[in-house]
């Protein structure tokens, strides 16, 4: 097996081919998030059955993809289904013959049907058909691996995950398929011959984020710069419209979705719903509920309690490292190349607030170099309501053990310095928060940093540091 990382996920599904029982797992995650390639390298291509939805067509086409697997596997017949129904049954027949491909090690008969919100087409009988098939007899098969797949997760989740008709209860195994961490990236880096050093890594997922899909499109033979500019920045680049095609090929009317991520886009720390929909221009009511809930499930947003606010209601944050940086340089500024822009005023007020994002999505490597990876939390930034000498908070660790961890994110080329003007800063930043949120809990300042704390007459003022090797823990 070819696989970097995924210790966990590999582990779920040795449990299921060790269970001794028939196994339904579903396999979900972003688009480009390597679910296919996962599965693929594990069983190592060997498969009692194999399909795949095709993207954009109908009930037929959809059926006679899936009649090309049939006969690939062994099926005599040549004809396309009528319905999925012939389909699904013309496949038990298939699975029933003796010379059926078993998995080598537990002798599993294991069938992986890939990209199934793409073959469940308008007025099909897809879902229907394949909960007959699992219902009437693949789940009194104990040697049964039935693995379901799909990029459009939303479907997934509302259509297999928690059905309430056939599919209820009849899923025994979950696999979400989450991006690359630092860790993770940095080992495909190496297993690809892409020398970066760890800043540079953290450099890379601003842009790329942890998705293997688009880190195997680098060009060692590049620098970073050059890549972003030869894959994301120009416009023939492989990337240039990756933003545009990702929605699309998700949601079959996605322009609620780019409203919400262009709204979101411009407020870092998230926004309350009745602010989305002052601003977004997307009506209140199930229709934003349904986009909100989408873009969730696939991974671009996630929503938070800001429990220092009065204000009532969830927040909705992006926090997809691409699509931010997709939003930013190819949607609202026109950057012509990255190399110029690199290392110019601006570059370095960006890289600020994208290394803030590659923190909130490592607050488990966070929370572990600081010793509370057991201590349940929640992560919100603040904003004083002082107009004179207010404060900002981008990343709060609001602990359930009565600590309160104000995080300071800083990227900075050389060890971090903290001089007599930052110590008042930092003194002034912790009583305003105090004395606007009345809470009793211990605030602990921390500084999560790419370099380190160089320690002097002031640095004191500094609880814990966590830096950049920190993040590429496991």
């Amino acid at each position: 097996m070819n696989i970097i990382g995924r210790v966990n996920e590999q582990g779920i599904i040795e449990q299921s081919i060790n269970s001794g029982r028939p196994e339904f797992m579903v396999v979900y995650g972003r688009r480009r998030v390597g679910k296919t390639f996962l599965v693929k390298e594990y069983f190592n291509n060997r498969f009692a059955f194999y399909a795949t939805g095709v993207l954009d067509k109908n009930m037929r086409g959809q059926l006679k993809a899936f009649k090309e697997s049939l006969v690939e596997y062994g099926d005599e017949d040549k004809t396309i289904p009528q319905d999925w129904f012939e389909a699904f049954r013309r496949l038990r027949h298939l699975m029933e013959k003796e010379n059926v491909a078993r998995d080598e090690i537990s002798g599993r008969r294991v069938i992986f049907l890939d990209e199934v919100p793409w073959m469940d087409t308008a007025r099909s009988d897809f879902k229907s058909a394949l909960d007959f098939f699992w219902n009437s007899w693949a789940s009194s098969q104990k040697d049964i691996l039935l693995i379901v797949c799909g990029s459009a997760t939303s479907w997934i989740i509302n259509n297999i995950l928690f059905d309430t008709g056939g599919f209820y209860n009849r899923v025994t195994r979950r696999l979400y398929i989450e991006p690359f961490s630092l860790k993770e990236c940095e080992e495909f880096y190496d297993s690809n011959g892409i020398k970066l050093s760890r800043s540079q890594i953290i450099d890379s997922y601003m842009v790329f984020g942890g998705i293997p899909y688009y880190l195997n499109l680098l060009d060692k033979r590049l620098s970073l710069v050059q890549n972003i500019d030869a894959l994301v920045i120009k416009e023939q680049g492989q990337l240039h419209y990756e933003y545009d095609h990702l929605f699309r090929s998700l949601f079959k009317k996605p322009n609620n979705h780019f409203n919400i991520i262009k709204t979101l886009a411009k407020n870092k720390n998230g926004m309350v719903r009745t602010e989305l929909v002052e601003k977004s221009g997307v009506s209140n009511g199930e229709g934003l509920t349904k986009t909100l809930n989408e873009l969730e499930q696939c991974g671009f947003i996630r929503k938070y309690n800001n429990y220092t606010k009065k204000t009532k209601g969830l927040f909705y944050q992006l926090i997809d490292p691409f699509v931010l940086f997709s939003h930013n340089f190819l949607k609202e500024m026109v950057v012509e190349s990255w190399q110029t822009y690199h290392k110019s005023p601006s570059y370095y007020s960006w890289r600020g607030n994208a290394f803030e994002m590659v923190c909130l999505n490592h607050i488990a490597q966070i929370k572990n170099a600081l010793g509370i990876s057991g201590v349940s939390s929640s992560e919100y930034s603040w904003s004083s309501k002082l107009k004179k000498r207010g404060v900002q908070i981008d990343l709060l660790l609001d602990r359930k053990d009565d600590v309160i961890n104000i995080c300071e994110m800083k990227y900075t080329d050389e060890d971090f310095v903290i001089d007599a003007k930052y110590e008042k800063e930092l003194v002034h930043k912790v009583n305003v928060f105090r004395q606007e949120v009345k809470t009793d809990k211990a605030l602990l300042l921390t500084l999560v940093t790419v370099k380190k704390l160089k320690r002097n007459a002031y640095s004191d003022v500094i609880q814990n540091v966590v830096s950049a090797d920190d993040l590429f823990q496991v």
